[in-house]
């Protein structure tokens, strides 16, 4: 199993205003995963958002938890996708960044 990709990407919009971004761009984020993402599931318990995707026939799971400053993302890429972590971590935190920035 390979190792877990880990974001963090700051923000100053609070929890409320950041978990509210979220939810309305996480399509946002998850398209920046490998080509060939099927239908991605997804549920919030208090400010913990998990989700689970079929990318290239393997499942790749994960959260995020939105706190006051930041939000801490940790996906499971398994097997070949993992070898792709590299490539997606940037892409990802460059999504987020855009997501988060104060309006």
């Amino acid at each position: 199993m390979s190792k877990p990709l880990t974001i963090d990407i700051p923000h100053k919009l609070g929890v409320a205003e950041a978990r509210q971004r979220i939810e309305s761009g996480f399509g946002q984020l998850t398209s920046q995963m490998p080509a060939g993402m099927g239908q991605v599931e997804k549920s919030w318990k208090d400010n913990r958002l998990t989700f689970s995707a079929t990318a290239m026939g393997q499942v790749v799971t994960g959260h995020l938890d939105v706190l006051e400053d930041a939000v801490h993302m940790v996906v499971h890429l398994p097997g070949f996708l993992g070898m792709l972590a590299g490539k997606i971590a940037p892409k990802i935190q460059r999504q987020g960044q855009i997501l988060l920035e104060k309006k």
